[in-house]
């Protein structure tokens, strides 16, 4: 009898988690005997990851934690070289944290290790030189999102794209009825949802942009109503904190549930990130407005190198989704360009079109597309 198949993960946080557990679920599903080890979460341990540290020691995020916590994540680092080095695997695999993973990989591959990087880091839109150090470090890519494909094949680095798994989760829902009861919601009344962020700072410079553009849309259709998903409890209370100066509003807050309040609304004002991919799987117009720090601000303006940042319009190669960020992210500039989306016109419908032809071709089976591609590469 050959030897079980052992492969190597490392993930850093949750959704590498989500990731992980599906690309496993994919290989087990043609090896049951197949053995994982590394760094994993909930989801991977479930299904029998052997992890050989908390996965939450990796999940550290902004410019400050991660440099208090270097001699710990070097130190993890290290003892997961010297544990593959001395073990090795079949395939090591790096799911997203490339700031960790990369320079795992990399000594990995000295190694003779075969590795895989799943989950580009946005080096197409920013820092592009790490582009070399990726073509070193890795002997496959696998990338959620065709346009990065695109960047990799013209660098000449071995790249796979697989599709993203929320394309195979999540799609327009036909009768939104059962979550508008779920979530207090009138089942007849127009519903804008406002999206503010889920971090602090973000909460404080978009969150009011947003209340102001409300109440000017309340004025141009009056019986338009607000719903509000807080991402935790600081943020609820920040968003009621600020809610205060606008009691005029006919809003509700809940706290999380971002998809299913998405899914449940006509349309959706938000921040920049992963949501604006989530609204467009679930067929929600949407505005994309964003404030930052100015030093911030003015600093990412010189390095970001792509024509957008909203995933839709990356996605689309075309200003599909209206962007409104720093000094063009006004409460009348918001207003303005959600109105015509709440109503069921051309520029709304030709925007979901183009919404489901996206879907459709992210919608791959990502984890089989991820599995098969790996196992390819080891000629398994």
């Amino acid at each position: 009898m050959p030897a079980p198949l052992r492969i190597g993960v490392v993930v850093g946080e949750r959704s590498g988690d989500i990731l992980g557990a599906g690309l496993m679920q994919a290989i087990q599903a043609r090896f049951p005997d197949a053995e994982f080890t590394g760094i994993g979460g909930e989801q991977m341990l479930a299904i029998g990851f052997k992890s050989l540290f908390d996965q939450e020691r990796l999940a550290v995020m902004g410019l400050i934690e991660p440099l208090k916590r270097l001699p710990e994540l070097l130190s993890i680092r290290r003892q997961l070289f010297n544990h593959f080095a001395n073990n090795p695997p079949d395939l090591f695999i790096g799911i997203d944290s490339p700031d960790f993973n990369l320079d795992l990989e990399l000594k990995l591959k000295q190694q003779g290790v075969t590795t895989v990087h799943y989950v580009s880091p946005s080096v197409w839109a920013w820092r592009q030189g790490r582009v070399h150090k990726i073509a070193k470090a890795v002997d496959l890519i696998l990338t959620l999102f065709p346009f990065e494909a695109d960047f990799y094949q013209q660098h000449g680095v071995p790249v796979q794209f697989v599709g993203h798994p929320l394309a195979d989760e999540l799609a327009p829902v036909a009768d939104s009825g059962s979550l508008r009861e779920a979530l207090a919601m009138e089942p007849d009344s127009t519903y804008l949802a406002l999206l503010p962020g889920s971090r602090e700072a973000e909460v404080r410079l978009v969150g009011p942009l947003l209340w102001q553009a409300a109440a000017l849309c309340l004025h141009k259709l009056p019986n338009l109503k607000f719903i509000v998903p807080a991402a935790n409890s600081a943020r609820l209370e920040q968003i009621h904190e600020q809610l205060k100066g606008f009691s005029e509003l006919p809003i509700t807050v809940v706290a999380g549930q971002s998809q299913q309040v998405m899914a449940a609304a006509n349309a959706v004002v938000m921040a920049s990130g992963t949501t604006t991919l989530e609204a467009l799987l679930l067929g929600k117009p949407m505005v994309v407005a964003y404030r930052m720090a100015w030093l911030s601000y003015k600093i990412l303006s010189k390095l970001v190198k792509s024509k957008y940042i909203s995933l839709p319009n990356l996605l689309a190669d075309q200003p599909l989704v209206p962007e409104l960020i720093q000094h063009d992210a006004t409460p009348e500039a918001i207003s303005a360009a959600i109105l015509p989306l709440l109503i069921d016109g051309d520029e709304r419908q030709v925007t979901l079109a183009e919404f489901d032809r996206i879907r459709k071709s992210l919608a791959l089976n990502a984890s089989t597309q991820a599995a098969s591609a790996v196992l390819q590469l080891i000629g398994r």
